[in-house]
């Protein structure tokens, strides 16, 4: 199950790492529209779901409501405050801090029971982060400055809400993931509510309506259901380790589409983020190699 469910999670980010180019075709699309009509489209994957297998929405939305609150509380709030950051601090600054996600998923694994914080995991995540930092960068360098102070709180705000929502995840193993459909209506009800406060509508033309359709079927929806049952059944201190594959990934996509450049930052980078993976998920690799010669 373990194995199986961290494949699950490796499928989210590779997911996740088609967010960059999917946001730049969106073009003028307000953030927060985008991400309202995106979970809408991720509500309604569950909704055929349910429909498909003849379940009860209603059975499969009675849940604790500690889950409700987590499970809303990380989708809006990761988004909630990664958007404030983007409008309070520069992008290349906030974004450096957004991605010690996948490092805190790291550290508070060892919060979880049964679970083991050891050197090579931190190691690993280090090495990770400092390949993102890399990328992100990509050699304008980070200047941090006292004005921005907020963003930057924002930032690392967005980046705390994602870990702690990825490990405490552990403690709903229960809850079916097909009930994150339930925690994606009210986070889309939610960035609706803060786009007609914040942002002028606008109309989408017949590629943004593509693009709005792909992102509710592929990061800003189905990466959510697979990250949750890896979060619930997989191997933590693994995923965040690999998590850093995403801006990896990223770029790697926007330089096949001409959307980037390839630099010696990026290959830094890839050796880095690779070369930290596979020190961090060095557990599930030597599980997998015993299982297959057994």
């Amino acid at each position: 199950m373990q194995a199986k469910a961290t494949r699950f999670g490796i499928g989210a980010l590779i997911l996740w790492s088609s967010l960059a180019l999917l946001s730049t075709a969106a073009g003028s699309i307000p953030p927060f529209q985008l991400v309202g009509m995106a979970f809408a489209l991720a509500t309604m994957v569950a909704l055929a779901k349910w429909g498909w297998r003849r379940e009860s929405p209603v059975a499969r939305l009675k849940q604790p409501i500690g889950a409700w609150v987590l499970g809303v509380g990380g989708l809006f709030g990761y988004h909630f405050f990664y958007f404030l950051a983007l409008r309070l601090a520069p992008p290349v600054e906030a974004n450096l801090l957004n991605y010690l996600w996948p490092l805190l998923i790291v550290l508070f694994s060892a919060f979880l029971p049964g679970q083991r914080l050891r050197l090579h995991h931190l190691a690993g995540a280090l090495a990770g982060m400092a390949g993102a930092a890399l990328l992100l960068i990509k050699g304008e360098g980070a200047a941090f400055a006292g004005r921005f102070a907020l963003g930057y709180g924002a930032a690392v705000t967005c980046g705390v809400i994602w870990a702690a929502y990825s490990v405490a995840n552990r403690r709903y193993k229960d809850v079916p993931s097909d009930a994150v459909g339930g925690f994606c209506a009210v986070t889309a009800l939610l960035a609706l509510c803060c786009h007609y406060a914040f942002e002028e509508t606008v109309v989408p033309t017949t590629t943004q309506w593509l693009v709005i359709l792909l992102l509710g079927l592929g990061p800003v929806g189905t990466a959510f259901f697979l990250w949750d049952f890896a979060c619930k059944h997989g191997d933590i201190r693994a995923l965040g380790n690999l998590a850093y594959g995403v801006p990896l990934l990223s770029n790697g996509l926007l330089i096949a589409t001409g959307h980037g450049a390839l630099t010696w930052q990026v290959g830094a980078a890839a050796v880095l983020i690779i070369g930290g993976a596979a020190l961090g998920a060095g557990d599930v690799i030597r599980i997998g190699r015993r299982r297959r010669e057994a």
